[in-house]
């Protein structure tokens, strides 16, 4: 609707994980450098944890495609399921030919899959979303895994990827072996204040209009206030924001219209 009012070409504030209206803010520019440093050098276990809606899974869109041709990947979104399944997962996601073996049949088959890609110069990364919800008997199998490796090289790099919880459940005593080989961890924290207007900008601007929107400083106060810096929030708050200007037909987006979608949102 707000859409073919504005002219724009796609909608710049949706929820989805787009790496291509990746914005680079103080905190998720040092995600994306931690993750490139553990990748880079193959330091095996690497941990990204951020609350909900910060972007984490947006940096790892953003990570795959700064990635060289040398780097094989694996991108887990949803591991709630058990230590077979996962490794099912995994193999799949690897592109590993493979039928309803057994877990030490598929064991061997990835650690094949490993040396080859090894041997031809290439390093493997395996990334899990949402990994808070790993049990600890998946995480003890994925420090497992990451321990493949040749004289000089980790055979398999490992992001996990979640909630403050997962720093929680890595804490867990029979967990300790798996805590001494994470060897980088970044907490993406929120948008500060100021960012907040360039965060909203970089979107509008991805989005390309034909119309010029401004979203007046008052209404980005009170975008900053509601959200906390929080990129989820601000996203659902402006694309409200934008519908309420195209049925107001108004390129500028005051306070008053932040005031009622506000208002919208706290009704629910």
């Amino acid at each position: 609707m707000y859409c073919e009012f504005y002219g724009f070409k796609e909608r710049p504030f949706n929820i989805t994980s787009d790496p291509s209206f990746f914005f680079s803010s103080k905190n998720h520019k040092e995600a994306l450098a931690h993750l490139l440093y553990g990748v880079s050098q193959r330091k095996g276990i690497i941990v990204l944890t951020g609350e909900i809606g910060t972007g984490k899974t947006t940096v790892c869109r953003f990570l795959l495609n700064q990635l060289g041709k040398n780097i094989k990947t694996a991108f887990i979104l949803n591991p709630h399921t058990s230590e077979t399944q996962i490794m099912e997962s995994i193999i799949r996601d690897f592109g590993i030919p493979f039928k309803q073996n057994s877990k030490p049949d598929m064991l061997q088959k990835l650690n094949t899959f490993l040396l080859k890609e090894s041997q031809a110069g290439n390093n493997v990364l395996l990334i899990i979303d949402e990994a808070q919800n790993l049990t600890p008997g998946i995480l003890e199998q994925l420090r497992l895994l990451s321990n493949l490796e040749t004289e000089k090289d980790k055979l398999l790099q490992v992001i996990l990827v979640g909630q403050p919880e997962l720093n929680e459940k890595l804490n867990l005593f029979n967990l300790r072996q798996l805590r001494q080989r994470i060897m980088v961890r970044y907490h993406i924290g929120m948008l500060e204040a100021e960012e907040v207007k360039d965060y909203i900008n970089h979107r509008i601007q991805i989005g390309r209009p034909q119309k010029n929107i401004e979203f007046l400083d008052q209404a980005i106060k009170l975008i900053v206030d509601f959200s906390k810096g929080t990129p989820r929030l601000i996203n659902m708050l402006c694309d409200r924001a934008l519908l309420a200007g195209f049925v107001a037909e108004k390129n500028q987006i005051n306070a008053e219209i932040i005031n009622k979608c506000i208002e919208e949102f706290q009704n629910y």
